[in-house]
């Protein structure tokens, strides 16, 4: 599971629960956020001292999260309103297979992408590279 550090702890888990569709159970420094199927997926807590990244040159250090969806402009539309900046546009949003760069409301990045291939084809990927001939589950 992804920890988040924000000095605003509701904003912060208000932004992924709605974006995952799911809820949030909190705590006075930490709080949890379940996805729509109620499985547990980030943590926020509380860090009043907390500096955003600066996306792209890392500092502070910083992880991102690569969300894949099926439909790009409902889920920026979506972003956005939930409080998301663009930092980083595709240079064709039009086109079959890409990604955006977003931060959300504490200025951690994140990317909504699409157009990858599905998990079975990088699962069949993974087991000809690693073990040529051998079938996998799910392949």
């Amino acid at each position: 599971m992804v920890v988040f550090d924000a000095a605003d702890i509701d904003a912060e888990s208000t932004f992924w629960a709605s974006l995952l569709g799911g809820h949030v159970f909190e705590d006075e420094a930490f709080h949890v956020v379940f996805d729509a199927a109620g499985k547990w997926r980030i943590g926020v807590q509380l860090a009043p001292n907390h500096v955003p990244p600066d996306w792209p040159r890392g500092n502070p250090q910083q992880v991102h999260l690569d969300l894949h969806v099926d439909d790009p402009r409902t889920a920026h539309a979506e972003a956005i309103a939930l409080g998301a900046r663009l930092l980083r546009a595709a240079p064709d949003p039009e086109s079959d297979e890409g990604h955006q760069v977003y931060a959300d409301p504490a200025g951690h990045p994140f990317c909504i992408g699409w157009g990858h291939p599905s998990r079975e084809a990088l699962a069949k990927f993974v087991a000809d590279q690693v073990r040529p001939g051998i079938r996998w589950p799910d392949t």
